[in-house]
Formats: C-alpha cells, sequence, structure tokens
C-alpha cells in the first residue's frame, strides 16, 4: 500500500501529540466543560484565584518571569493570578491568619500548574531531581501544590530561610540542620503551621508544600486565563 505525501505529513505533525499522550497515562482535564462537570460532582473540586479567599496574600510569581532556574519564562508573560483547590486555599488562609497575628505573612512563588506547563519543563530538562515526571503527574497540576515562603509584614522582607526559591543543594532540604538557629526556627514556623492546617512537606524543597484531604483531584490543563474568566 502506497501512502501519500499528503498523508506522511499529517502522521509526523501529529507525532508530537501522540508522544505527548503517552507520557499522561492518566486522564486529563483539558476542557471547561470537564471541569463544570466535577465540580457539579463535588464542589470541593473549584479552582480559586488565592488573593480571593486570602487576603494580603504577596506574589512573587517566579514562572511568569525569567526570574527562575530555567531562565525563562514559564508562564505567560504578564501572568498576575494563581489558583489553589478551594479546601487547599481555606486551609492556606488559616496560616496566613496565624502568622498575621505575629505581623507575619506570606508569599507565594507558585501555585497551581498546567500539565501543558509541566510538559513543557520535562522537555527542557528531564531530570525527576528538579522537575515532575508527566508520566505521573505534579500535584501542582492538582491545584493542590503551593510553593511559598513567609515575610514581615512590616517591611515587606523575606525572613531569612537559609537558601533561595528552587534551590537544589542539600542546604534546602527539610532535615538540613547545619543553618543558624534563626533559619531553623523560621522553617519550623512555616512547617508547623502548614501541617496544621493539612499540608504536608516535600523533604527536598522547604518551600513546597502539598494540601492533603480524602479527596483525588483530578489533574488540570486549564489555562490560567480560562480559570480568571470561570471565577465567580
Amino acid at each position: 500500500m502506497r501512502i501519500s505525501e499528503k498523508t506522511l505529513l499529517l502522521l509526523w505533525l501529529s507525532l508530537p501529540l501522540f508522544l505527548r499522550a503517552q507520557e499522561a497515562p492518566f486522564g486529563v482535564q483539558n476542557t471547561i466543560a470537564q471541569y463544570k462537570q466535577a465540580i457539579k460532582a463535588d464542589e470541593q473540586n473549584r479552582m480559586v484565584e488565592l488573593k480571593s479567599v486570602v487576603p494580603g496574600l504577596v506574589y512573587d510569581l517566579r514562572y511568569a518571569t525569567a526570574n527562575n532556574f530555567m531562565h525563562r519564562t514559564m508562564y505567560p508573560a504578564g501572568t498576575h493570578q494563581t489558583f489553589l483547590r478551594m479546601p487547599a486555599a481555606r486551609a492556606l488562609q488559616r496560616v496566613q491568619a496565624a502568622l498575621a497575628q505575629q505581623g507575619l505573612g506570606l508569599k507565594i512563588f507558585d501555585a497551581y500548574r498546567p500539565f501543558s506547563v509541566t510538559q513543557r519543563f520535562w522537555e527542557l530538562v528531564k531530570d525527576e531531581r528538579y522537575v515532575a515526571n508527566p508520566a505521573k503527574g505534579s500535584n501542582h497540576n492538582r491545584g493542590t501544590a503551593v510553593d511559598l515562603t513567609v515575610i514581615d509584614l512590616k517591611t515587606g522582607k523575606e525572613l531569612p530561610m537559609g537558601t533561595g526559591f528552587d534551590n537544589f543543594t542539600d542546604s534546602a532540604h527539610q532535615d538540613f540542620t547545619q543553618l543558624a538557629p534563626r533559619v531553623l526556627q523560621n522553617r519550623l514556623l512555616l512547617k508547623t503551621l502548614m501541617e496544621q492546617q493539612g499540608f504536608q512537606p516535600l523533604r527536598t524543597e522547604w518551600w513546597h508544600y502539598t494540601f492533603s484531604d480524602n479527596n483525588s483531584y483530578a489533574i488540570l490543563d486549564l489555562s490560567f486565563k480560562r480559570l480568571k474568566q470561570l471565577q465567580r
């Protein structure tokens, strides 16, 4: 059987899509209809813009700029919103309230991440030490993971945590103790308050926490723009 040049061209163009599909053995919600159906089934599936739930949050959304370990923008330039599932956002609000009693607050580096961005990370850096493997998905894709730190509300400055965001040395690990007492105290404060509200720390990153409840949240691939349009 002879295959036409047009058919070969179509097969060649569709190959990247096919390969991406093989990276995700689970279902990915990538349409508004799927997302709305999930909310209809369980209101806890709703994604909310964090500042709409958590007053006083400060954003430093690193992947909307080139100020990150990739040294390039991974989100659309000018992205000013970030999202989590409703239960995670409400839990974060309680952390913020507890910190406010001490004159402190939260700064957000990253939260929800569209699945297609996780695929793009993997295409550039195929190393699970630094980026999530799309074959497994990421809790950022599920809207339950958040990267954050603590700031002084009066000065707006970050409390010293020993390393910056996206530092991949041992000194960023949760159990690394060869740090100044003040740094260890700041890390412990963040960890304690986050755990009290149902967030679990990532062992290798002091800034990374995942909200854990009884729900199993789907992987999402909806843009920030779409989610913003769906806010009520």
